[in-house]
């Protein structure tokens, strides 16, 4: 059974806590490791409240794609012939209790709908210009049709200065139940409170970072249960530390052949080497001078810096 929920009289903030409820249609690349910006456990993190989701609202791209969202909706319906209505509604599927749809817009007089979207990303235009598209924005399409049930789903796309395509995503039943079954066993995750498991992604790191920001001073830990773990990150640390002394001495090669030179080239290669000012704060200077800077003018800061040693 297919429900509703309008959102035209929802503040911001109720749009927001009615999202972090289930799984939507941007969340599903995320808890399948295919979303570039978030990882399946920082995902995990913002659902069960353990972190607070970045309000991305005002960055320059997302305003982008908010305002020519209907601009995209014109040039699909322009390019195809078909007509498209806004959906100003969360929808859920009862089968699927774990998800929500917010689609862009909804064909009429199709069981389909519309996905719009807006980029400049050089990788993403080259996909669209091979008649394919990212797999982040498959998923999105596919968790659309398994909540709304719909038969196809469109995807437009405008690149900025080089072009509109739009593509059609058909119904596969094979891929709805695999994205089912991944997005029902990531919820599960969420209710038990049960984190997934951990990637190696900046966006895993943050949020790691950002739920344990503070240690319990003096607490210790048996890590026999992450043994393996130690010894990879071991292993790794020292290939890293042979790898940037290996990097060291080519750049100092490079540097030493090049002397006063501030650019070289060579097929395949661009270098650049100039020389740059800045100015930094003298402090010890300006307290000489001027008398002890007052602490209020000081902002505090805290870290946990991460160290393994081999004993």
């Amino acid at each position: 059974m297919i429900t509703r929920i309008a959102t035209s009289c929802m503040t911001k903030e109720q749009w927001n806590a009615e999202r972090l409820k289930s799984i939507g249609g941007s969340d599903a690349a995320a808890l399948l490791g295919l979303n570039p910006y978030k990882s399946a456990f920082a995902l995990w993190a913002e659902k069960t409240g353990e972190i607070k989701p970045e309000d991305i609202s005002d960055k320059e791209a997302v305003r982008l794609g908010h305002d020519l969202e209907d601009y995209v909706a014109k040039r699909f319906a322009e390019a195809t012939g078909k007509k498209v209505r806004r959906e100003n509604f969360f929808i859920y599927n009862s089968e699927f209790p774990f998800a929500h749809a917010l689609p862009d817009r909804m064909v009429v007089g199709e069981a389909a709908g519309l996905e719009c979207k807006t980029t400049s990303s050089w990788e993403r235009l080259k996909l669209c210009r091979d008649g394919e598209y990212p797999k982040d924005w498959y998923c999105q399409c596919v968790h659309y049709m398994m909540v709304t049930g719909a038969q196809k789903w469109y995807l437009a796309v405008l690149c900025f200065g080089h072009g509109f395509y739009y593509f059609t995503i058909e119904r596969d039943e094979d891929e709805i139940r695999a994205l089912a079954d991944a997005e029902r066993d990531f919820w599960q995750h969420v209710q038990d409170r049960q984190p997934v498991a951990v990637d190696g992604s900046e966006a895993t790191a943050e949020a790691i970072h950002t739920i344990w920001a503070d240690s319990s001073d003096g607490k210790g830990v048996d890590l026999s249960g992450v043994s393996s773990a130690l010894q990879e990150y071991s292993y790794w640390k020292d290939r890293a530390d042979e790898a940037k002394q290996r990097q060291n001495e080519a750049a100092a090669q490079i540097q030493s052949y090049m002397m006063d030179a501030e650019r070289g080239t060579c097929e395949g290669y661009r270098v650049t080497w100039k020389t740059q000012e800045r100015a930094t704060f003298d402090r010890k200077k300006y307290e000489a001078a001027h008398g002890a800077i007052p602490p209020e003018y000081f902002k505090k800061s805290s870290s946990r810096p991460f160290k393994v040693t081999t004993v």
